[in-house]
């Protein structure tokens, strides 16, 4: 069975033989974060080496995707002409429980009601070949899951 066409309406991300089990895990709405297994902390975005370490032993670990806004911003007026129609969104930096932040959106509430330290979860926006990009919404009522 083929997967439905979705229109695109975004910059899609590419995909990469080391993020390619970032993205396998996002066609059944699973957010996975590498770990490394020498110094035990998060890395994102996937890469071949430890950032901190250098260790080369990485493994792909689950996220609860579950986080609070660090910074945002609200755009107007894209530069992209595939995002005009979903002007204006909210664009931030979102720090995830497990200590990595993430460059998303948030989606499911007026942009500008975005705040700093806001809790936030995360959604999935569907890409046209069936990956889904993480974006992320208000947390209900507050709560950090």
């Amino acid at each position: 069975m083929t997967e439905p066409r979705v229109e695109v309406t975004r910059p899609e991300p590419p995909e990469s033989d080391v993020s390619q089990p970032f993205w396998d895990a996002t066609r059944s709405s699973r957010l996975v974060l590498q770990w490394c297994a020498t110094c035990d902390r998060p890395v994102f975005y996937p890469r071949a080496v430890c950032p901190r370490c250098l260790g080369d032993r990485l493994e792909w670990r689950p996220s609860r995707g579950v986080g609070l806004v660090y910074a945002v911003t609200v755009e107007h007026r894209p530069q992209d002409p595939r995002l005009a129609s979903r002007a204006p969104y909210a664009v931030a930096l979102v720090d995830l429980d497990e200590g990595v932040r993430l460059l998303t959106n948030i989606v499911g509430c007026d942009p500008a009601s975005v705040t700093v330290g806001m809790p936030v979860v995360v959604t999935w926006d569907p890409l046209s070949d069936g990956r889904q990009l993480p974006v992320f919404t208000p947390a209900e009522g507050g709560s950090r899951g």
